[in-house]
């Protein structure tokens, strides 16, 4: 299935491409594998999820932040590689910023890791690591970047 049809299927769609902030590539190719920039909640230009997870930000709209990260990684890998290039994803690095007694992450990054399956299916199994930072730009409550296996050209 097409992944248009499928996020259609699922009730979603494509945000557009976010830019990058600064002097790097969003999405960078080196072999057979490609490395995701940072991906940040945003839904076509506009900056969601914004503040702490645990204060500002519920588990469950920070849930939906990582969900809204993994579809623009997902944008960023439609547009810069082609899904049909798309052998498997690899790896997600989540990144997020919480309230002292906030301890949720899990819960948080299953919002990219489920979108990912729901989404890619067998290709979207991956590997993952969780990283509590103190700040993150624009004061995005998470963060998301990720690698993938691609066919070549």
């Amino acid at each position: 299935m097409h992944l248009k049809e499928k996020l259609k299927e699922l009730g979603l769609m494509l945000p557009d491409v976010s830019r990058p902030g600064g002097s790097y590539v969003s999405v960078n190719i080196r072999g057979n594998i490609a490395y995701i920039a940072i991906q940040f909640p945003i839904l076509n230009q506009e900056y969601r999820f914004q503040g702490r997870l645990g204060n500002e930000v519920s588990t469950e709209d920070g849930y939906k932040a990582m969900e809204l990260c993994a579809l623009n990684v997902l944008a960023q890998m439609h547009e810069k590689i082609g899904l049909d290039r798309v052998i498997g994803l690899n790896h997600i690095d989540a990144y997020f910023q919480s309230g002292m007694d906030w301890d949720d992450s899990p819960i948080v990054v299953n919002g990219a890791s489920e979108l990912f399956v729901k989404v890619l299916e067998e290709k979207g199994t991956h590997s993952r690591a969780i990283f509590g930072v103190d700040k993150l730009p624009r004061n995005f409550s998470v963060g998301l970047t990720a690698t993938v296996t691609i066919m070549p050209i």
